[in-house]
């Protein structure tokens, strides 16, 4: 619980750069699950992790106006404004909202069959500490795109949302996909979305090179990227091609295929060809200086691999599932860990290690969580854990919290708002009762999430949607 005294001194005068994210107008429905709904907050004696990498500031004030961070700095030197909400934070810590890029708002209910989740998915990533966040294709239409809009209404509790379309995909045994029938087909269904208010768009498996380029082509023309899970098409192919991210880190890279037909998703994917692959090879290396040639972004989602992983703990948060999809998911866990000859056992690290030499080679490396699969990924949980796989993938805390944070801002154009925290930015910071600078799995720690200079309770939220999740 905060302490929250009142300190009546001077007011501090905002400056119009500050002026351009006011404080949302939210609803009852929304309000329920505010704690801090005030003018003016100042967060004093805060740790502060400013998501760029640089180190940790100790002891420091920042000023939250009107939605905008205005003043930052030192707990002495900073002055709070006549009657802000002074909540003094000694011992904890402060983030930028985490920034997502391959988050779902469905959830896998049957063999291939994924059912909508809206309401409790998008309360838990915020809960989480997801402030914004990239659907990586989506299985709803019209749905995703009207949860962004409420969202961004203030009518549903949840985190900014870059809304992808549907898939664009060729023929595949998904039913709630749609199949291209050709080039001219990607592109007209990449116009069509984009009319109706899609700002991101997902390339599947079975899409074929020139699809892919008439949909680079039509989505680039509107000002929109477009980021792929690709089978059929290569790495190396794409990024010939324009595409501006690839998902899944290097596990589904069909490059390194031996026999790889042209437009032709191999009947075994790209994952056995990796097994015993040398990271330090030149066909690796290559690769990798080939897409930031290219200025490919290549997005990180562990968390969906270490669910199907032997020698993996459980899943976090489950309990909040129906009772019907828990055990499901325990189920799945169990026959996981009994499946000793799992080829993931030597892949999962091995993706780990490609993903930390593509960042450490100047990669734009992203991250997401990908809640799909056996139902192992639960929204919100899972972020944070992503966050702690980056680390014992190989990188510092910092650099994870980066790669998580302004990493994603700085693909979606918005590093100039969100990702990092500096005075004129919007304030979405997540509160945390521990150092992550120092030991990562504090990130779990989460007390408060600020979107907007709104301070959401993580507990509130969870709790509504407890037991339920899965379902609506």
């Amino acid at each position: 619980m905060f302490t929250i005294p009142v300190r009546a001194v001077s007011a501090l005068l905002l400056v119009p750069s500050l002026l351009r994210a006011q404080r949302p107008t939210l609803s009852t429905a929304v309000k329920q699950y505010v704690s801090v709904d005030t003018p003016a907050v100042a967060l004093t004696h805060v740790r502060v992790i400013d998501g760029t990498g640089a180190a940790a500031k100790d002891d420091q004030t920042l000023i939250i106006t009107g939605g905008n961070i205005v003043a930052l700095g030192a707990a002495r030197s900073i002055k709070v404004p006549d009657g802000a909400q002074v909540m003094d934070l000694t011992g904890k810590s402060v983030i930028p909202g985490l920034v997502m890029m391959h988050e779902h708002l469905y959830y896998p209910t049957g063999p291939g069959v994924y059912g909508a989740d809206y309401v409790s998915f998008s309360r838990l990533y915020l809960a989480g500490g997801v402030t914004s966040m990239r659907t990586g294709g989506n299985v709803g239409g019209y749905a995703d795109l009207n949860l962004a809009a409420a969202i961004k209404a203030g009518t549903q509790a949840g985190p900014w949302i870059d809304a992808t379309a549907p898939y664009v995909n060729g023929p595949s045994p998904f039913t709630q996909m749609y199949a291209l029938k050709d080039s001219a087909d990607a592109r007209r269904f990449v116009a069509f979305w984009a009319d109706a208010g899609a700002t991101s768009f997902k390339a599947y498996m079975n899409i074929t090179r020139a699809e892919l380029a008439a949909a680079v082509d039509e989505a680039h023309k509107r000002g929109l990227k477009i980021t792929g899970h690709l089978c059929s098409v290569t790495y190396r192919e794409a990024a010939d091609i324009g595409i501006d991210d690839l998902e899944h880190g290097f596990f589904v890279a069909t490059d390194f295929v031996n026999d790889k037909q042209p437009d032709v998703c191999p009947a075994q994917t790209g994952m056995p060809a990796l097994v015993g692959f040398d990271v330090a090879s030149p066909e690796f290396t290559s690769l990798v200086q080939y897409l930031i040639a290219h200025h490919v972004a290549v997005t990180s989602t562990q968390t969906v691999f270490e669910s199907i992983t032997p020698g993996t703990p459980a899943t976090p948060g489950t309990d909040v599932l129906d009772p019907l999809l828990k055990t499901q998911y325990d189920q799945l866990y169990t026959r996981v860990q009994q499946n000793t000859a799992s080829p993931f056992a030597k892949l999962f690290p091995l993706d780990q290690a490609m993903e930390v030499a593509f960042f450490r080679a100047g990669g734009l490396l992203l991250a997401g969580t990908d809640p799909t699969g056996g139902g192992g990924v639960i929204p919100g949980y899972s972020d944070q854990r992503q966050v702690e796989l980056l680390v014992a993938s190989g990188l510092t805390p910092l650099e994870a919290i980066k790669v998580c944070t302004l990493n994603g801002a700085t693909y979606l154009a918005r590093a100039d708002r969100v990702g990092s925290i500096a005075v004129g930015k919007q304030a979405d910071l997540v509160v945390i009762d521990g150092n992550p600078a120092a030991t990562i799995s504090d990130i779990r720690h989460v007390t408060l999430v600020f979107k907007q200079g709104v301070g959401y309770d993580p507990a509130k939220l969870i709790e509504s949607v407890k037991g339920k999740v899965g379902l609506f």
